[in-house]
């Protein structure tokens, strides 16, 4: 229980960070989010892994790390912080309207590009620095996980929105910031782009493919 109360914990301050900011259209937006993450994944790293994120849930259970009972509850923990985290954001800041980000034709291919891109780049990030046997116990794994987000969401925030995270995606749709006849977008390709990490990486790490070959089940 100590695990899933620290998941919806860290992902409703990632959510309500990122519904602040970007409601407020606050210049500095994807360094305030990926600030938030990093001290929230040093937070809550050692009782629950600090996923925060249904994608990296599904690419650590994928890389042999938690079973999928624990995967389930995590992500249910992720999905209903990320939608109170919005309307709370949404509540908070008031604006007056809010954009809708509808992507169609080119745009809605690059969309599907660059979520899936950056949330495989921030899985395998996860999975190397807080998951790999041969860096245990280090001290940069926040910095790396936070600073992974704030990168892609400086380099496409203004492509797709800038989710990496289908907690973040439904929150946004939530508000009004994603339509909700496009979720389709961010959820595919995020959870596309977690499987893909937790291959990359065991592709890259053959001792961790070999200790989860040997463990028992």
């Amino acid at each position: 229980m100590r695990s899933f109360i620290t998941e919806f914990i860290g992902t409703f301050f990632l959510v309500l960070t990122v519904g602040c900011t970007v409601l407020a259209k606050a210049p500095m937006a994807p360094l305030a989010i990926g600030a938030v993450l990093m001290v929230m994944v040093y937070a809550g790293g050692h009782v629950s892994g600090a996923h925060y994120n249904p994608a990296v849930t599904l690419a650590v259970f994928l890389r042999g790390r938690i079973g999928l009972a624990d995967a389930a509850y995590y992500w249910g923990a992720q999905m209903i912080a990320g939608v109170s985290a919005a309307l709370t954001a949404r509540y908070v800041v008031h604006p007056a309207e809010v954009a809708e980000l509808s992507p169609s034709g080119r745009s809605l291919g690059t969309a599907l590009v660059v979520e899936t891109l950056f949330t495989l780049a921030l899985a395998y990030v996860v999975l190397n620095v807080a998951t790999s046997k041969d860096q245990p116990g280090n001290d940069f794994y926040g910095l790396a996980i936070g600073f992974t987000v704030a990168a892609g969401a400086f380099a496409v925030g203004g492509i797709s929105g800038g989710a990496f995270n289908p907690a973040v995606a439904t929150g946004a749709a939530s508000i009004g910031m994603f339509a909700w006849s496009k979720i389709w977008i961010w959820l595919l390709a995020e959870f596309v782009g977690g499987a893909v990490a937790a291959a990359a990486f065991l592709a890259v790490n053959p001792e961790d493919r070999a200790a989860l070959e040997t463990s028992p089940s």
